[in-house]
This record gives structure tokens, sequence and C-alpha cells, in this order.
């Protein structure tokens, strides 16, 4: 059972305190990776709420990384289940590879990020 409050009388739509309330569970360990979520059906008859409004939930979460589905299996929690840190992950990633394509080292590109932060120049 996935127990998320939604106020009906709340200008955030529906579908949006739901995700809100999915990512918050998600985020403070509460729904942990590879936990099975109720079908959309069954969520929105928990709820109350139309299948077509719990299917765009969904459909947000699993595009944000949240959620990932199986075909039958059903929508699990994906593997981080935390967005936030697969995308900054993601940019440090992509950070790396281009200061090693410009052939800077490791310093460099500390400064560069420092700079970035505020904490100094990049040209120190």
């Amino acid at each position: 059972m996935l127990d998320i409050p939604v106020d009906h009388n709340s200008t955030v739509p529906p579908y949006e305190q739901l995700r809100q309330g999915v990512l918050a569970r998600v985020r403070s360990g509460e729904l942990a990776a590879g936990t099975k979520i109720p079908t959309v059906r069954a969520l929105a008859a928990q709820l109350r709420l139309a299948p077509n409004t719990v299917a765009r939930a969904y459909r947000e979460l699993e595009q944000d990384g949240v959620l990932e589905t199986r075909g039958r299996l059903g929508s699990f929690i994906a593997s981080s289940g935390d967005p936030t840190s697969d995308t900054a992950g993601r940019a440090a990633t992509d950070y790396v590879a281009v200061i090693r394509r410009l052939g800077l080292d490791d310093e460099a590109a500390l400064r560069y990020l420092r700079a970035a932060l505020g904490e100094g120049s990049a040209s120190q």
C-alpha cells in the first residue's frame, strides 16, 4: 500500500501531489530501490483518483528516473531511486570527460569547479 495524501482542494494538481509524495518517500528512504508499487488502477482506487491521474504521475516519475516499469511484473522504484543523485552523477561524469578531452589535469578541473561554485578564480 502506498499511502500518499492527496488534497482535492489544493491548487496543486493531484498527479503532481502524488508525484511529489512518491519522490519524497524515495528520498527519505521509505521507498527503497526495487520496491514494487501498486498498479495504476489499484492506487487510483485506494486514493480515490482517476486512473489517468495516477498514470500521469507514474509516467512523469518514470521519465525522471524514479520508477521503472518491468512489463507485466509492474512498476518498481528504480535502482537509484533518486533522480537528483543520478543527474548530479551524470553531470560530474560528463564534466570529467570534457576536461579529459581538453587535456586538462585534475587540479585544473578542480580549479574550474571551485570557480563555478564561487570559491575562487579558475585562472589561479
